[in-house]
């Protein structure tokens, strides 16, 4: 029960708020930013967006007759899907931003009921318990059932799925500043976690002889290491190579989130032998050659899936796969990527310049080394040197220079992986994926990555995420809960250098 002096206090403020329609006019002051934002440009389309959100979005049943609600005809959802997918871009801004801000919460019968529940505090707790039910009934949106029904009919989810992209993506843009657009959001992905639980997916592995369909949409979907033909997509699902795909029976031919897996012997500290490597195109597994699974790609293919929780799930679950395909196999690593990292570095050097710290980075001996391959000095030319050429991949092609920056730039990298911080985790969006999932930075690899692109994002530098499956639910929870990182002799080595270089 609730103290009488907080009663007092709460049930005051809310009566006052009803009363005064104060709390009416803050909501409509919070959004008329977003109204003229949206309402100018689309101002031919606003009443037939207005028709037909009246007509299919259903008034929130009364809380007696909830469950004796006649079901909402099939035809609605998809009339509102087919006038949703023939609006451009702006005008789909407009739809969202009326949806969510007509169609959501009545504010007025919640502040209501928050008084009722209040007054009845020191009734019998079946009473409490009943008009707290009633509060919880009326804090959902009414737009929540048109989503519930949209989901139930043909290609309703995949919409759905591609509805919230279009939010998220109005919300990265900030093309509106709405609470109500958050909201929305807030609700679909929440709708979206439970149709798309780790218990309704389906694992598939995908084999050269899986539907052409579904092969092309692997190929597209790759994000972390292009596909170039349709040889490079066979070797990838081939010997000595596994790929395994969630899916899901609402999007059938639909692979939501791909790992593409490598067979080895030892785990691997470069990708251009993974991805490139073709002499095995056509041979036979010889399984004492397999002791080691790398996990070397793993692409969401949905954006409206965003935050979901899909690639965590499919790693275990394909680690218990490969497990009992190879009962001997105790070896499982990622071969990361660091995106990131180069535009950090690069930023890293112009504060140093800025705060004349250059002898704070390297050590006297590696400034040296650097104004000699480098031809510059004194420090501070040096350091605008050593800045130009890492923003380049000249650097790559002299084995001089590539000996002079190796130490320096692996020592930088294990710093940005392991000690910048977003709210305390890791500030490289791969390396918190992988330590959530309860992995160890373990390794990282020079020239591991020798591509424009690897080279671009991370100076060709790669890391190894090894996931020792005794001690992965013991790291998660440290990580998750106390912001502790599970690193190897060799990562905290470098990280150690780093902060005896800087002073840290």
């Amino acid at each position: 029960m609730i103290s009488h002096p907080i009663i007092w206090a709460v049930r005051s403020i809310v009566r006052s708020l009803r009363h005064r329609s104060v709390y009416k006019g803050a909501l409509k002051a919070s959004n008329i930013s977003g109204w003229r934002w949206f309402s100018t440009p689309i101002r031919v389309g606003v009443t037939e967006m207005e028709e037909i959100l009246a007509r299919v979005v259903a008034p929130l049943p009364a809380y007696e007759t909830r469950e004796k609600s006649p079901p909402v005809p099939d035809s609605n959802s998809l009339e509102l899907m087919r006038f949703y997918r023939s609006l451009d871009k702006e005008n789909k801004v407009g739809f969202l931003t009326k949806l969510s801000q007509d169609f959501g919460v009545d504010h007025k019968s919640v502040s209501e009921l928050a008084v009722k529940l209040l007054d009845n505090q020191l009734r019998d707790l079946a009473t409490v318990l009943q008009v707290e039910d009633r509060l919880r009934y009326s804090l959902t949106p009414r737009y929540k059932q048109l989503l519930n029904h949209i989901s139930r009919v043909e290609s309703g989810v995949k919409f759905l799925v591609d509805l919230r992209s279009d939010v998220l993506e109005i919300i990265s843009a900030k093309a509106i500043e709405s609470p109500n657009i958050r909201e929305l959001n807030s609700m679909l992905k929440s709708l979206l976690s439970e149709w798309f639980s780790v218990g309704l997916l389906q694992l598939e592995r995908i084999t050269w002889q899986s539907p052409c369909e579904i092969l092309q949409k692997i190929s597209q979907y790759e994000a972390v290491h292009p596909i170039r033909n349709w040889t490079d997509l066979k070797r990838r699902v081939g010997p000595y190579r596994r790929c395994y795909a969630f899916t899901h029976a609402a999007m059938p031919g639909e692979p939501l989130v791909v790992l593409h897996v490598a067979l080895t012997e030892e785990i691997s500290d470069n990708i251009q032998s993974i991805v490139r490597e073709f002499a095995t195109l056509e041979s036979e597994e010889d399984v004492n050659k397999i002791n080691a699974a790398v996990f070397y790609s793993i692409s969401s293919t949905q954006a409206g899936l965003q935050g979901v929780e899909l690639g965590n799930y499919l790693i275990k679950r394909v680690v218990r796969e490969l497990q009992s395909e190879f009962p001997h196999m105790t070896q499982f690593s990622s071969l990361s990527p660091i995106p990131g990292f180069s535009s950090w570095l690069q930023g890293l050097l112009s504060q140093y310049r800025k705060e004349g710290r250059g002898s704070d980075l390297l050590s006297e001996q590696e400034w040296k080394a650097v104004e000699q391959a480098t031809k510059s000095s004194p420090e501070t030319l040096a350091l605008d040197a050593l800045r130009k050429l890492t923003s380049t991949s000249e650097w790559m092609h002299s084995e001089r220079l590539s000996h002079v920056l190796e130490p320096v730039l692996m020592r930088l990298c294990a710093w940005y992986l392991y000690g910048e911080k977003r709210r305390g985790y890791a500030l490289n969006p791969v390396a918190n994926f992988h330590l959530q999932n309860g992995a160890t930075m373990w390794r990282l690899n020079w020239h591991a990555d020798t591509s424009p692109r690897g080279v671009a994002n991370s100076c060709g530098i790669m890391v190894n995420y090894r996931y020792f499956l005794n001690d992965t639910s013991n790291n998660s929870a440290r990580y998750l809960q106390n912001k502790v990182i599970s690193a190897s002799e060799q990562v905290l080595g470098l990280v150690s250098q780093f902060q005896k270089n800087s002073k840290l």
